[in-house]
């Protein structure tokens, strides 16, 4: 099992000294580095800047969402970003959710996975350069051709030629028919919230996947002598997702919770937040549920906790940098000793 340093979006500021955790993950042994966005920073600014004061370790998006971005245009970052690395890029993607796909972008959110399909077939055909693009589906056409079109589109082809006719893509899903199209499609699948005990909830979804296929797991990490304020920083974000990310009647995370056994739960913490009874809510996530999905505690449980995740069909642990730089060269450094 391999590592990776996430360092998410920023928040109110850039993250501080984000560049020189990058090389302190890459001189540890990391395998990967990876950047987000939300609605705020961009995902491949940050990357185009580490991979300028770095050299082996592997540059990931997650994730860079679709509707940020035509095809063509996530292609010719990816490609640029390819070129400068030395072809260190693999590109992790998803649909986001309605909030922001609508709200943010403009969008309408629908049919996500012909979308994620559709998308995934223009991005491959761009970045391995054998003809000029020319794709007529139901969310993205190349030419256009619409009602209000000019007729003047011609098919193109990319002027740069791609360091690698192919970039590895990732899925960042959480639904099972999006996991299965990871599966089916992809390189590798991203998830948010998985427990090394309860993997086989997606047994089904993951059932074709094809040799070689990478499983990138966020996973909190907090080294703590205090089991119970090592949950709390999980338990919050658990109890903003539930309840503050996504529609209070479609939300996939709750869903997901539900699957994983903690339905019940996850509607009285979403029932909460509704309420305005956020510390409530956070207090009502279960600790077993955050436990499950993060590593946490003192070195001697990190280290048995490690053990149980490395059983698991896991290829990489993506570990989240903490708020403050030492906190996070910490953290690196007990995982890498612990492994």
């Amino acid at each position: 099992m391999k590592f990776g340093l996430h360092l998410g979006y920023w928040q109110k500021q850039p993250t501080d000294r984000f560049i020189e955790l990058a090389q302190t993950a890459e001189a540890l042994g990391f395998d990967s580095v990876f950047t987000a966005e939300a609605y705020g920073s961009d995902c491949f600014t940050p990357l185009a800047a580490i991979a300028a004061q770095t050299s082996k370790i592997r540059l990931c998006t997650g994730v860079m969402q679709l509707s940020a971005r035509t095809p063509v245009c996530a292609a010719m970052s990816a490609m640029t970003l390819d070129h400068i690395s030395n072809g260190r890029l693999s590109l992790g993607v998803g649909v986001s959710g309605p909030q922001v796909v609508e709200g943010w972008y403009g969008q309408q959110f629908k049919r996500p996975l012909e979308r994620t399909r559709e998308w995934l077939d223009i991005f491959t055909r761009t970045v391995a350069r054998e003809a000029p693009v020319e794709y007529q589906g139901r969310q993205y056409q190349l030419p256009y051709q619409g009602p209000d079109s000019l007729g003047l589109g011609k098919p193109l082809k990319s002027i740069t030629h791609p360091l690698r006719k192919k970039i590895p893509v990732f899925l960042g899903a959480e639904g099972p028919k999006n996991i299965a199209l990871a599966a089916e499609r992809f390189d590798g699948w991203m998830p948010i919230f998985v427990s090394p005990y309860r993997m086989n909830i997606f047994a089904d979804s993951l059932a074709n996947k094809p040799e070689g296929f990478e499983i990138s797991a966020a996973v909190n990490c907090i080294v703590s002598d205090n089991l119970e304020e090592a949950l709390y920083p999980g338990k919050m974000t658990m109890a903003l997702y539930l309840g503050g990310m996504g529609a209070r009647k479609d939300n996939f995370h709750k869903n997901l919770m539900g699957r994983m056994g903690f339905g019940d739960e996850a509607e009285k913490v979403q029932d909460l937040w509704y309420e305005g009874k956020h510390e409530e809510a956070i207090k009502a996530v279960p600790d077993a549920l955050v436990d499950e999905i993060s590593l946490l505690g003192p070195k001697e449980r990190i280290r048995e906790r490690l053990q149980d995740w490395q059983k698991s069909p896991v290829t990489t642990m993506i570990i989240g940098h903490r708020d403050h730089f030492e906190t996070s060269v910490s953290t690196m450094e007990t995982v890498i000793e612990a492994l």
